[in-house]
């Protein structure tokens, strides 16, 4: 008899157990050949970049159980393309106003899901060193190229040095509506706009060009601010508008959208580069 209890024991120790196994890989995490595979499409990243994407990766396996894969690329005409075509899940590099051109001229519905960061630009001056000292008449530069154009426009326009149109998201000079200082607004490739500080009063100069042509906070007469003329360049996540609800790309911008990489912002940033998911524009 007393066999038989001790038999029936290791039975129903060895029943719990296998349903505990059999619970477990039901509701635990999946193995990790198993778990879904999200790659995101960045464009030449810098090394802070890095940083804040391991961070991400790191949040996305351990938390969501999502693996990351990066695919680099060099420009910014292929990420949009390839997301479009099934290469990617996601990308990561453009700010909304960029993919609503994209998506009118390639007749597209890629979708933003979740915003990253705004890099706020600046009007720089080598000459002054407060708007208020502009002379009347002072030449100021501006990249021409129609989306970094219009984005210059509108630092100016929020300077309180011009107006513009009512009504418009992309605007070029034809739409400066008053200029009551007479400013000359000299429209230059983006490039150009850092070297010309030497010659010009002040200049838009885009964080691209700004950074290697050593420009600071001294040089700065005005900086672009978080309002609802400057939302469209917020940076954000996108995808395909059939995938924007799976839960691995949802997964994905939950594990980009923390308090780390918030902190990790402000580390490597500063105030050059801001996250943008968790302010009122």
């Amino acid at each position: 008899m007393h066999r038989k209890i001790v038999r029936h024991r290791i039975i129903n120790t060895l029943l719990l157990v296998a349903l505990f196994i059999l619970g477990w890989l039901s509701f635990g995490p999946l193995p990790h050949h198993q778990q879904p595979v999200v790659t995101v499409g960045v464009v030449s990243l810098s090394k802070e970049d890095q940083k804040i994407w391991q961070q991400v990766i790191k949040t996305a396996k351990d938390k969501y159980h999502v693996t990351v894969k990066l695919k680099n690329f060099t420009d910014y005409n292929q990420p949009n393309k390839a997301l479009a075509n099934g290469d990617l899940d996601l990308n990561s590099f453009q700010h909304y106003a960029f993919l609503d051109a994209w998506n009118k001229a390639n007749h597209g519905t890629l979708t933003p899901v979740g915003r990253t960061y705004i890099a706020p630009i600046r009007l720089y001056s080598k000459k002054y060193h407060k708007l208020s000292q502009l002379p009347d008449g002072a030449t100021i530069v501006v990249p021409n190229d129609a989306s970094n154009e219009s984005r210059a426009l509108f630092v100016l326009k929020n300077a309180g040095l011009i107006k513009l149109k009512a009504g418009k998201k992309l605007v070029s000079v034809a739409d400066i509506s008053s200029n009551p200082h007479h400013y000359k607004i000299k429209e230059v490739a983006a490039e150009q706009t850092a070297r010309l500080l030497s010659s010009a009063d002040a200049s838009v100069v885009n964080n691209t060009y700004a950074v290697p042509a050593h420009l600071t906070s001294k040089q700065t007469i005005y900086t672009e601010p978080l309002n609802h003329d400057t939302v469209q360049w917020v940076n954000v996540l996108v995808a395909r508008k059939g995938n924007a609800n799976d839960k691995a790309v949802k997964a994905v911008v939950k594990a980009y959208q923390t308090k780390k990489t918030e902190q990790l912002y402000h580390k490597l940033y500063g105030n050059t580069q801001l996250p943008a998911w968790n302010r009122k524009f």
